[in-house]
């Protein structure tokens, strides 16, 4: 039988690769045989993500401390991939960070901070990335979009965010123009709510619930695991013709 994921002995960076849908992402791909490269801050967490992989699918595995918001470390951490693996076939770009302050009581240095890790950050990787993927002549570059890459939400504030998350699509999609002729595909996924630790807090309010059920279709946040299919698939040889795309998982969330 044809394996037509087989994403096995390729090498992905994926930054946030320390907590949350990069750790489950990282897994993912690993269980698949893929060389993982984590990308995030905090060294500790960074070893611990490490050698769990390692221990549970035996695959090849190294980390960068990084900071998506700095261009030059982002330089080295990316010739460390290259100078262990020789190539990058897969960049995941899954750091960010959440924000929710209505516009008129967040300060400008927030606003700034935010777009800094949220757009900037995904911007400098895939520059970063990109010089030596269209050398190879090859890639596949996911972005973590989201539902508010398309859709705000009653109440407000996440400004900053659902600016950052549309602009991701945007360069998603310029990307995905600019760098077609090298055999690169740009994509974005878009979750809806999944737990991690960045909506921890906000997903175990009671009146989220309520939210939740106004929204979803499905009801339900996302659960473990139901991302990773689509990213093997992205990451894969048989999307060769998939680029430019914003594909949300959300329950039905963004249909109504």
């Amino acid at each position: 039988m044809k394996n037509y994921f087989d994403i096995k002995d390729k090498v992905a960076i994926i930054t946030g690769g320390s907590s949350g849908l990069g750790v489950q992402i990282a897994k993912a791909y690993a269980s698949q045989g893929v060389k993982v490269a984590l990308f995030a801050r905090r060294e500790e967490k960074l070893k611990a993500v490490a050698d769990e992989i390692k221990d549970e699918f035996g695959t090849d595995v190294i980390y960068a401390v990084t900071d998506v918001s700095d261009y030059a470390n982002i330089q080295e951490s990316v010739k460390k991939v290259i100078d262990e693996f020789g190539k990058i076939d897969i960049l995941v770009n899954a750091a960010g960070v959440g924000h929710v302050k209505p516009v008129l009581e967040q300060s400008v240095e927030e606003w700034d901070k935010h777009v800094k890790i949220d757009l900037s950050g995904i911007y400098y990787m895939c520059k970063a990335v990109g010089e030596y993927m269209v050398e190879q002549k090859s890639g596949r570059i996911i972005n973590l979009g989201s539902i508010h890459s398309k859709v705000a939400i009653a109440g407000g504030g996440i400004s900053t965010y659902t600016s950052c998350k549309g602009a991701v699509k945007n360069l998603t999609q310029n990307l995905a123009v600019e760098w077609a002729p090298y055999n690169i595909t740009v994509n974005a996924v878009g979750p809806a709510y999944f737990m991690s630790e960045m909506t921890q807090e906000l997903l175990e309010q009671p009146e989220f619930e309520q939210v939740i059920g106004a929204y979803c279709p499905m009801g339900r946040v996302g659960a473990p695991g139901e991302l990773d299919a689509l990213f093997i698939y992205l990451a894969s040889d048989n999307s060769s013709y998939t680029t430019g795309q914003l594909i949300c998982v959300d329950g039905g969330w963004t249909s109504i």
